[in-house]
């Protein structure tokens, strides 16, 4: 049995709001707004950003909402708004990078590198591994990608916690309600009360990436915005916050 933890925030929607409307996957969070608030104080527009799970957000893109720019955390999602036509494809950029790690609370030791060697089932000790939804949510996706690769699933998939996005199971972790967590590796940089206690080699899940457009229902200004999102200046804050940079 598969434990699902979590309630679903939907992003809010603004029909007719003043300033960049930016729906951003939640891991982007930290550092998106530092982004945001630099941009705005050098350019006096305003930019507002909503969090959620990347299918959370596509899917009210779907619905109308008026989004003028979309982050996901994959590629998938992405794919699907330009399948329906709902995003300027000649602004849509490959825009960052990220890793995945397993956490646990500040006082777990190291297990090394991820490998089929390692018992997570007894490393959990009774308790639950915190992810995103693995069928939904591109954290979630990719964890459990990496776990099967592993062929660590089948042993563990009876002690899954989902939440609605990353940082939901980033939250069980730091407030001790789960041993252990897969989120990206930024988000445990930017939560004190967990530490990084394995990594995932890259290879055992597709390629971690943000894509970003400009929305059909975005304008000039949200094209501006995704410029700066890919200045030198903002992209420093990213890679100070854990992100990489993938070669475009």
């Amino acid at each position: 049995m598969v434990l699902v933890l979590g309630v679903l925030t939907l992003a809010p929607l603004r029909a007719g709001a003043e300033g960049i409307l930016v729906f951003a996957a939640a891991s982007l969070k930290n550092a998106l707004d530092e982004v945001a608030a630099n941009f705005e104080q050098e350019t006096g527009n305003e930019v507002t950003v909503s969090y959620a799970a990347s299918s959370v957000l596509a899917r009210q893109i779907q619905l109308g909402a008026p989004a003028d720019l979309f982050i996901s955390a994959n590629e998938d999602w992405m794919d699907v708004l330009e399948e329906q036509d709902l995003i300027d494809t000649d602004t849509r950029v490959n825009l960052l990078g990220n890793g995945l790690v397993l956490i646990g609370g500040a006082d777990r030791s190291d297990l090394g590198e991820m490998s089929p060697e390692v018992d997570l089932s007894s490393a959990l000790d009774g308790g639950y591994l915190a992810m995103a939804l693995v069928d939904a949510v591109p954290a979630g996706i990719y964890g459990k990608a990496a776990l099967e690769s592993l062929g660590l699933w089948k042993g563990v998939q009876s002690q899954i916690a989902q939440t609605d996005n990353v940082r939901a199971a980033l939250a069980l972790v730091a407030a001790g309600a789960a041993p252990l967590g897969i989120v990206y590796r930024s988000d445990a940089q930017v939560e004190g009360r967990v530490r990084v206690v394995a990594d995932f080699p890259s290879d055992l899940h597709p390629p971690i990436i943000y894509p970003v457009a400009v929305t059909k229902a975005g304008d000039q200004d949200a094209q501006v915005f995704l410029t700066h999102l890919q200045s030198e200046t903002a992209q420093a804050v990213f890679e100070k916050q854990g992100f990489a940079l993938p070669n475009r």
